[in-house]
């Protein structure tokens, strides 16, 4: 058996993975020159390098691994699946315990009439399977001409060519002849950067209003499902004004709309609620979910379907599918995740105990120099950087400069703390403890402080 833990030098496995491993969403020539970051192992919140320094892991991996690295029960139960049934698929008539099981438990955990899975192997998959869907809902309620699915700008739902048309990143939208047709996309509700002059409560009506003025111009009998994230994760943790979802959910029920709450991020307890759409209020005619199903240890994804939809789409034969939907051992080890979710209350926690108090010590970055506002809901959270807070400045240098320079810094100080633009966001695991958040807060803090530093010598701590 190869082992991997009496690993090669650090040099000689970032040349091998630089010669033959290309990563996503990276530039090979500029990263083949640094050298990847080589993690050999990790427990709990924290992760190892080949260098053996312990580094604290405030994504969660990519904002998934809610119950925290090396439960042992999952492996156990990876294990008994793969020696009891290791494969089979789901079509021609069949099932096995593991979908049946897991299908049921999320009946019971998601809200209202989301009763019904369609399972995918990742959130971008899951999307896919949604954009499908809703037309064919729609071919079979006899109005095939409602196809077109509005979405908004720097969302993010994917980066396949479906569920990346679905998304509103524009870097993505600009390579592969992205996006396809009959997706249209609105503005996002974020405050901080786009409100102007208005009140947050005057920007989320306005925002949310555009979702009706979009349906008006492409015409009511045209548009199928709005798809939305409850909190914008990877656009930069964007935490709509508390106007922006009540009128949403109006102008879907009166336009005869179906909303698509996509849960990849926000479910399993992220926000202090089993979904995100419970926090919010929100009532959505399909889920999808990822990343914390199996808090990140498999690769499955799904679409939680309503009683309403499920029933058109299942008095005809839906022609889609995937090889890996509802693996065997991805639904085990997901339905393992919920039993330790649930029994250990680490969502009650996260509402009650250790997200309350990460969003006080979160709040306190707010008083940084460089810092203009700390925005936190459940266990996600974001912080701008500005040389103007009065302002709500951006920095004149082009956008994600001064927030790679700060996230530069994290890494240099063991703390995994993402930037997106010139937000640094976190999604620590659910299971961090309130020492590791201080220890949180103390390396944000120190990294801002020479982030800050970093600008200024650079010349960049300029307004633009």
């Amino acid at each position: 058996m190869q082992q991997i833990t009496n690993h090669l030098p650090t040099a000689e496995l970032q040349a091998l993975d630089a010669a033959h491993h290309m990563h996503p969403f990276s530039t090979q020539s500029d990263l083949a020159k640094v050298g990847a970051r080589v993690i050999t192992s990790a427990s709990g919140v924290r992760l190892k390098d080949s260098e053996g320094q312990e580094i604290l892991d405030a994504m969660a991996g990519l904002w998934c691994v809610n119950i925290g690295y090396g439960r042992e029960e999952l492996a156990q139960v990876a294990a008994r699946q793969i020696r009891e049934l290791p494969y089979y698929n789901t079509f021609f008539q069949t099932t096995h315990v593991p979908a049946i099981a897991l299908s049921a438990k999320l009946a019971e955990l998601a809200p209202g009439d989301l009763n019904h899975v369609f399972y995918a192997g990742s959130g971008s998959e899951a999307n896919d399977t949604n954009l499908r869907m809703v037309r064919t809902y729609w071919e079979q309620m006899g109005k095939p001409e409602k196809s077109i699915v509005i979405s908004r700008w720097n969302a993010y739902h994917g980066s396949s060519v479906g569920s990346g048309s679905l998304g509103g990143m524009k870097g993505i939208h600009s390579q592969g002849g992205l996006p396809i047709p009959g997706i249209e996309h609105i503005d996002q509700p974020h405050w901080w950067a786009e409100g102007g002059d208005l009140s947050p409560e005057e920007f989320g009506l306005e925002r949310a209003r555009q979702l009706e003025a979009k349906i008006d111009e492409l015409g009511e009998d045209r548009v199928a499902a709005f798809i939305a994230e409850p909190v914008q994760g990877a656009g930069g943790v964007i935490i709509a004004p508390d106007t922006y979802w009540p009128e949403v959910m109006r102008i879907c029920r009166e336009r005869d709309i179906l909303f698509i709450a996509d849960e990849v991020i926000c479910g399993f307890g992220r926000t202090g609620n089993w979904f995100g759409s419970q926090t919010l209020n929100l009532t959505p005619d399909i889920m999808t979910v990822a990343k914390g199903l199996s808090s990140g240890y498999v690769p499955i994804g799904g679409s939680i379907v309503s009683d309403k939809v499920a029933e058109v789409i299942g008095a005809t034969e839906f022609n889609h599918g995937y090889t890996y939907s509802g693996h065997p051992v991805a639904c085990a080890v997901a339905l393992e995740n919920l039993r330790i979710l649930e029994e250990e209350k680490i969502v009650e926690k996260v509402r009650e105990d250790t997200g309350p108090y990460l969003q006080e010590k979160f709040a306190t970055l707010a008083d940084h120099p460089m810092v203009g506002e700390a925005k936190m809901i459940g266990m996600m959270g974001s912080i701008a950087l500005t040389p103007d807070k009065s302002a709500r400045a951006p920095f004149a240098a082009d956008a994600g400069t001064v927030g790679y320079m700060t996230r530069e810094r994290c890494f240099a100080n063991n703390l995994i703390m993402r930037h997106v633009y010139d937000r640094m966001i976190v999604s620590p695991p659910l299971v961090i403890s309130k020492p590791d958040i201080d220890l949180l807060i103390e390396r944000a803090w120190q990294s801002l402080d020479e982030g800050m530093k970093a600008v200024k010598d650079a010349g960049l701590w300029v307004a633009g």
